[in-house]
C-alpha cells in the first residue's frame, strides 16, 4: 500500500515539488520496539500526522530520517518508505554489521544517505567523529549516498580536512547546531562556510529551536544569508517533524515518554522564504537541492 501526498494551493511562489528534508515517525513501540540503549522514548507520530501537516504547507517530497532511538534497526524506515510510496526519500543509521544486500534493499526502498548522529550521544570528539564517516563512507560511497552528520561547529572545525577528503558528499544537520546568539564570529562557522563553499557539503537549516532563543529566530538570518551567500545549491531544509526536543534544562530518561516540542511549521516554510529572498534561491532551497541530494 502506497499513500500519495496531495499539497494546497498556497505553496511559497507556487512551487510545485518542495521537500521537507528532514522528518521523523514514531508508530506504536508494539509495531517497531525501540532499542533498550536509547537516550530518550519519543512520543507517537504517525504518517497520517506528517501527511496532514504537508497538506497544510504545500510540501510533496518528504525525507524520513531514522531516529536514534531505533539505533541501528531500520524496519521502521523502511515501512514507512514503502508505505509512502515514491514521494518519500529515506536517511539510514548504519554499522559494522549491515551488509551489501542490506544497502541494497535499503537503496529499493529510497533510501539515498546515512546518519552519524554523534550529537544526541554527546560524542564530541573528532577522531571519534573521523573514523566513523572515513569507515562508514567505504561502505555507502558504491551507492552514491550521502553521509548526514549530526555534529556541532567544534567537530565539524576540527574535522574539515577529513570531510574534504571523504568518498562521499556529506550534509549537517540543523545549521551545524552552531549558536545563533554568538554571532558570525564564533569559532567553527567560517569552517563550515568553507565546506559549504567547495560544494562537498550541504547544509540542513531546520530545527531552527535547536539553535535559537529569539524570537522569529531573527538571530539566524546572518548566518542563513552567509550560507547562501557562500553556496545557494548546498542548502535543503526540514521540519524536524515532529519535532523530538526536550524542554530546556530537561534531561532525557529513555523511561520517560517524551512529549514532543511544538513549532509553528506555516511560519517555518515562510521564515525560508524570507531567507531566500528571492523566487530563484527559494526554489534552490526547497526543491531544486533536494531533488538533486535525494534522488527524486
Amino acid at each position: 500500500m502506497t499513500t500519495t501526498l496531495q499539497t494546497n494551493s498556497t505553496t511559497p511562489f507556487g512551487l510545485s515539488g518542495i521537500c521537507d528534508s528532514h522528518t521523523h515517525v514514531f508508530p506504536p513501540q508494539a509495531q517497531f520496539p525501540f532499542s533498550p540503549t536509547r537516550h530518550y522514548t519519543p512520543d507517537e507520530a504517525s504518517i497520517e500526522e506528517l501527511h496532514a501537516l504537508h497538506r497544510s504547507i504545500g510540501v510533496e517530497r518528504v525525507v524520513i530520517v531514522h531516529p536514534s532511538p531505533y539505533a541501528a534497526d531500520n524496519s521502521c524506515l523502511l515501512w514507512a518508505l514503502r508505505t509512502i510510496g515514491k514521494s518519500a526519500r529515506g536517511v539510514a543509521v548504519i554499522d559494522d554489521h549491515t551488509t551489501t544486500a542490506a544497502l541494497t534493499d535499503m537503496h529499493q526502498a529510497g533510501v539515498r544517505g546515512t546518519r552519524l548522529n554523534l550529537e544526541t550521544v554527546g560524542q564530541n570528539d573528532p577522531r571519534v567523529g573521523q573514523q566513523q564517516l572515513l569507515r562508514t563512507a567505504k561502505q555507502v560511497a558504491p551507492f552514491g549516498w550521502h553521509i548526514q552528520m549530526y555534529t556541532n561547529l567544534g567537530v565539524i572545525d576540527a574535522m574539515h580536512d577529513t570531510i574534504m577528503q571523504a568518498a562521499t558528499t556529506v550534509v549537517i544537520d540543523h545549521f551545524g547546531r552552531l549558536n545563533a546568539a554568538a554571532g558570525l564570529n564564533q569559532p567553527g562557522f567560517d569552517a563550515l562556510l568553507s565546506l559549504v563553499r567547495s560544494g562537498k557539503v550541504y547544509v540542513k537549516i531546520s530545527a531552527a529551536y535547536r539553535v535559537s532563543e529569539a524570537v522569529d529566530y531573527a538571530d539566524l538570518d546572518p548566518f542563513v544569508l552567509a550560507l547562501i551567500e557562500a553556496n545557494p545549491d548546498r542548502i535543503v531544509w526540514g521540519t524536524d517533524w515532529p519535532h523530538p526536543f526536550p524542554p530546556k534544562g530537561q534531561v532525557r530518561k529513555p523511561e520517560v515518554i517524551e512529549r514532543f516540542h511544538h513549532e509553528d511549521n506555516q511560519a517555518a516554510i515562510q521564515r525560508v522564504v524570507r531567507w531566500a529572498g528571492s523566487a530563484e534561491h527559494a526554489k534552490n532551497i526547497l526543491v531544486d537541492n533536494p531533488a538533486r541530494l535525494y534522488d527524486f
